[in-house]
């Protein structure tokens, strides 16, 4: 999660501050839930400043995207073993 993070995500987010808080959150949706990602965010912030794109996009991504995506696997797999 780690390498994925450090080596995708931050590139692709735009290799600057915002993309590293963005990385540590991605870290915690690797460790388990949404609140892990923003707990790991915490940190970084509390440390080295506020980053409000990445509190906006980590709980939208891991509270309302992840939830719709989690109805239709839901849905398919019920269809296909039911």
């Amino acid at each position: 999660m780690i390498l994925f993070a450090a080596f995708i995500t931050f590139k692709v987010m735009g290799s600057n501050y915002d993309a590293a808080v963005l990385a540590a959150g991605h870290c915690g949706f690797g460790m388990g839930a949404t609140p892990t990602a923003i707990a790991n965010m915490q940190a970084i912030t509390n440390m080295y400043g506020p980053s409000h794109k990445a509190f906006l996009i980590v709980p939208l991504a891991g509270a309302f995207f992840i939830d719709l995506v989690n109805v239709v696997v839901i849905q398919t797999l019920l269809k296909f073993f039911g």
